[in-house]
């Protein structure tokens, strides 16, 4: 379900692209707005996990540690049980907020990182779901899903501001429409981000459910979800950028900060609620 509803998503995605595009420059328009967008986003999708692992200042996790050791013991676990050709790479953050997420291409080339928080706060089968999560983000390719949708909607916004630009800043003035021109340029680019960010939150639903099937059960993440919901409201991960919000297992400034369709994750209630039914 949560596959085809990707595919829905990306298809309006790609309609309204088209459509917005026809508008400003016909076929022409619409392709030179695309390939501004893959340039930005493509950086982005290449180089993210070098850039979002400095930026946290991400240390390697010590396999020799008793710490590290326990990590690299489940995760080893859950990599052959989903057949990953290649275990990721493990970081640790120094931040007492519980938390984790997983960058990177595809299986061949990917990282999880995790807050010493969340290492301190889940027993073994909590953290296991947790991982089952995140590689489960990395089996489903969801950082070129999340790539694709964002160079999608950042050529709609990029037509769309054109638009805008060409209606008032522009010698051919007379004879256009400003309701239009403004529904255009401001309210086009806002339908594709809540387009954006329903793929985001669709990609989490399929990441829990690949996760419990993988485990058989969903009772370990369930549990880890509530604990990290209890977690974050008592210690926000004040020092995120929101730019990466998206990325971590549930929101890092607050469990229930934002809600409904400007949320980048599903609320942590109805994760939970689906995985408690599966297994």
């Amino acid at each position: 379900m949560e596959q085809l509803r990707t595919v829905f998503f990306l298809g309006v995605l790609t309609a309204i692209l088209i459509v917005i595009g026809n508008l400003v420059g016909g076929f022409d328009g619409m392709i030179v707005a695309f390939f501004f967008a893959v340039l930005m986003n493509g950086f982005s999708y290449f180089f993210s996990d070098k850039i979002v692992l400095w930026m946290y200042h991400a240390q390697p996790l010590d396999e020799k540690s008793s710490e590290g050791a326990r990590v690299h013991r489940l995760v080893r676990g859950v990599t052959q049980k989903m057949h990953l050709p290649k275990m990721p790479r493990l970081y640790t953050i120094s931040e007492k907020s519980p938390n984790a997420f997983a960058t990177g291409r595809g299986p061949e080339n990917a990282a999880v990182v995790f807050t010493q928080g969340i290492l301190q706060l889940l027993n073994d089968d909590e953290l296991e779901g947790v991982i089952a999560h995140e590689l489960s983000h990395i089996q489903n390719r969801d950082i070129l899903i999340a790539s694709v949708a964002a160079t999608i909607a950042g050529a709609i916004g990029i037509i769309a501001h054109s638009i805008l630009w060409m209606g008032f800043g522009g010698r051919e003035r007379e004879g256009k429409n400003p309701i239009g021109l403004i529904v255009i340029a401001i309210i086009i680019p806002i339908i594709a981000m809540l387009i954006q960010l329903a793929v985001s939150r669709s990609r989490e639903f399929l990441a829990d459910e690949t996760a419990a099937k993988t485990l058989h059960t969903g009772h370990g993440l369930a549990s880890a979800l509530k604990k990290l919901e209890k977690g974050i409201s008592h210690t926000p991960f004040t020092d995120a950028n929101r730019g990466t919000a998206h990325m971590f297992i549930a929101n890092p400034f607050s469990a229930g900060a934002v809600m409904g369709w400007f949320a980048t994750h599903p609320s942590l209630y109805e994760r939970i609620q689906r995985l408690e039914k599966i297994g």
